[in-house]
């Protein structure tokens, strides 16, 4: 949801197409500085967040960010950027904090890896005491890209010094673009015990729920509306439906159109699937 004209304005544009979690940005995602949130601003915001359940309140980082880069300078002001972002969402007290893992830009996947446990472990030092988890998200593996296997993260997870505050929020598009099938009883199984030998279920702490133009294993990152991608409505409610996810705040990133006509369309269309 958008934070044009206030972040409180999100809870409240989310409220009134029907949500009950949200995903929004702490901050313009295009650009590496914001100014900071008005008095007004932040006591709005939290009384707006009693509309919604505990913990089904998540912010995504900006664009910019790359802990995988190999430029000093970008990793300064992404190390920078994300500390400022935590410390946002932890005076909203907003719990999850969505990460993009990085691009390696032709290094190596392996020294992507190494380069993003490094600067997370620096970020989540100096935000020490804080609550606020930072979810790394699955990716499509546009690029050069990390996250597009499980493994990818896994690692990263592993590496950290204190994991306590790293998660994992796995996007339905993103995954199935990277060739993890849940569109049978038989794959959404199979992907879901490949996740939690890999990562754990418990490092599940979020889902962004969209449909993707292109078919599996393709590699490209391009959400569509549930139902009308080459995912399909059977796996949504497998999902749905698994009885383990139930408490795991469950966001769309599907196209928006005027007055969010097709959010609430999405979200009538996934309510009908729980059994």
């Amino acid at each position: 949801m958008s934070i044009a004209d206030g972040v409180h304005l999100a809870l409240v544009r989310g409220k009134e197409t029907g949500c009950n979690a949200i995903q929004l940005f702490v901050k313009n995602p295009n650009r590496w500085k914001a100014p900071p949130f008005k008095e007004d601003e932040i006591i709005a915001f939290h009384e707006n967040k009693n509309n919604y359940k505990e913990n089904f309140i998540m912010a995504h980082t900006s664009y910019l960010i790359n802990l995988a880069s190999p430029d000093p300078e970008q990793i300064k002001r992404s190390v920078d950027a994300l500390i400022v972002e935590i410390e946002r969402c932890e005076t909203l007290r907003i719990p999850y904090l969505v990460l993009h893992p990085g691009s390696h830009k032709g290094t190596g996947e392996q020294g992507g890896i190494i380069s993003i446990a490094g600067n997370l472990d620096l970020v989540i030092s100096q935000t020490s005491g804080f609550n606020t988890m930072i979810l790394l998200e699955t990716t499509a593996g546009q690029g050069n890209t990390i996250g597009h296997k499980f493994e990818h993260l896994a690692g990263i997870i592993n590496k950290l010094k204190d994991s306590s505050r790293a998660g994992v929020c796995y996007d339905t598009c993103h995954t199935f673009a990277a060739g993890y099938d849940i569109r049978t009883e038989k794959s959404y199984n199979a992907t879901f015990s490949k996740f939690d030998q890999v990562i754990g279920l418990e490092k599940l702490k979020a889902f962004h729920i969209n449909d993707s133009k292109n078919d599996i294993n393709t590699r490209k990152d391009r959400h569509e509306h549930i139902g009308k991608g080459k995912i399909g409505k059977n796996a949504f409610s497998l999902l749905l439906n698994d009885s383990r996810f139930n408490q795991i705040p469950m966001v769309l990133e599907t196209p928006k159109g005027k007055d969010y006509k097709e959010d609430r369309e999405n979200l009538a269309l996934l309510r009908s699937m729980r059994k």
